[in-house]
């Protein structure tokens, strides 16, 4: 595979992604949250077959079409459901486990790929992808719709019970349920509404009690109440590519090799292991001092490992470039890998979140393609060393001078409306 084949069989999994982000959050408010999550896990596995199986670069192209429209509804839905099940004092650390989950994912790919990276050995670590995508589908089987999407699609009353089932039969659910604006409580509510509730998988006519129906992403985009969200998010997601995560992740090491050249490769692995422990220990942090607060400190972090990197590499400090590339990763898994995944739920009304989250993860993609695109050109342009990073420095200067004044806080805050300071806000930036 030449150099050439090698790029369009890794943008093209960069593409499926974006489809698949801008397609889920309609489907996901459409069809629900369960069924989208294990549609994405069908692309899993029918994607992994093809690329295993593939015996020529357009099989493989096409595999990994497959498997990035998974991947990229998937990071679309997931962290929705996950917001709308957790506990609503400890979302941030349940919403954490979305990064964690794709931290441990890279950490397994990159043990495998140092071992099997040797003749037709590759092929197992894509069979791998497989087997763990069928796990994960016999999983959903066991698992519950999102009772906020039942209420407000199906039964108000079927969607309680579901919530009392999660929480424990001994847990009060009032306030989760007043939160839904929907009455999940009245009388008139039959049992048999609740029983006869559209299967998983369906489509149910929408909830006449809902306070408000799913919106879609040109409707959410051009609504000045929304609109101020889907900034904040799209920013974020733009921030945590556009800081240079993904040149550690793809490309360091090559970066690294010119002045450690023994040692480069099992750097990386390292690398990954610190980024699962640092999301990991830091996962509960965002419950306590705040979702911006976590951005801020790992933006900052980043930024300045960012110059520390450049340096190493400039004047081939060895020690200087392995410690800022750990920092820098540290720093990343901090506050700016995990966080920005919950904040669609909680920036947004449940009808406008799955729009919210699409536009979101489109942004996430784009900027994940154009640094793995334009990386090594950027890099090579610049006559290597480490000089891009200086770009990358700038770019966390910018982008967290941005969010310190466009996104608000949303810990400990129920609504849109307290979140962005009632109508204040927004008044402020149309």
């Amino acid at each position: 595979m030449n150099t050439t084949q090698f790029s369009v069989v890794s943008s093209v999994f960069t593409l499926g992604g974006l489809i698949g982000a801008l397609s889920a959050g309609p489907s996901c408010n459409r069809y629900g949250r369960l069924l989208t999550m294990r549609a994405t896990t069908v692309s899993f596995v029918v994607g992994s077959a093809i690329e295993t199986f593939a015996s020529n670069i357009t099989m493989l192209c096409f595999g990994r079409l497959i498997a990035g429209l998974g991947c990229g509804a998937a990071i679309v839905v997931v962290p929705i459901y996950i917001a709308e099940t957790a506990p609503p004092k400890e979302k941030g650390l349940f919403g954490a486990f979305t990064q964690i989950s794709i931290c441990l994912g890279i950490l397994v790919t990159q043990l495998l790929g140092y071992f099997l990276s040797k003749g037709n050995l590759w092929r197992i670590i894509l069979a791998v992808a497989g087997v763990v995508g069928l796990v994960q589908l016999a999983g959903l089987t066991l698992v519950s719709e999102s009772p906020k999407w039942l209420a407000e699609h199906e039964s108000p009353q079927h969607a309680r019970q579901i919530l009392q089932k999660i929480r424990g039969h001994k847990a009060d659910v009032d306030a989760e349920v007043k939160a839904w604006n929907i009455d999940a409580t009245a009388d008139d509510i039959s049992e048999e509404e609740a029983l006869l509730s559209a299967p998983p998988g369906s489509h149910p006519a929408p909830n006449p009690k809902a306070a408000t129906q799913s919106i879609g992403i040109w409707d959410a985009f051009i609504h000045p109440t929304y609109r101020p969200a889907i900034i904040a998010v799209v920013a974020i997601m733009f921030t945590q590519q556009l800081t240079g995560i993904n040149s550690i992740v793809m490309y360091s090491v090559s970066l690294l090799t010119s002045i450690l050249p023994t040692t480069a490769s099992l750097l990386i692995v390292a690398v990954s292991a610190l980024n699962v422990v640092v999301t990991a220990v830091c996962a509960p942090l965002s419950d306590k001092i705040g979702r911006k607060t976590c951005i801020l400190i790992s933006i900052a972090g980043m930024g300045t490992c960012s110059l520390l990197l450049a340096f190493g590499l400039f004047f081939g400090v060895k020690i200087l470039a392995a410690v800022a590339t750990l920092v820098f990763v540290a720093s990343f898994a901090f506050g700016l890998g995990p966080v920005p995944f919950i904040l669609a739920n909680e920036l947004v009304g449940p009808e406008a979140v799955g729009a919210t989250q699409s536009c979101g993860l489109a942004a996430n993609w784009i900027a994940t393609f154009l640094v793995s695109q334009f990386f090594p050109i950027v890099d090579k342009a610049l006559g290597g060393h480490g000089k891009v990073y200086f770009i990358f420095a700038g770019f966390a200067v910018l982008s967290g001078s941005f969010i310190a004044y466009w996104v608000p806080e949303t810990k400990g805050k129920s609504g849109m409306e307290e979140v962005w300071g009632k109508h204040e806000a927004r008044e402020r930036m149309e």
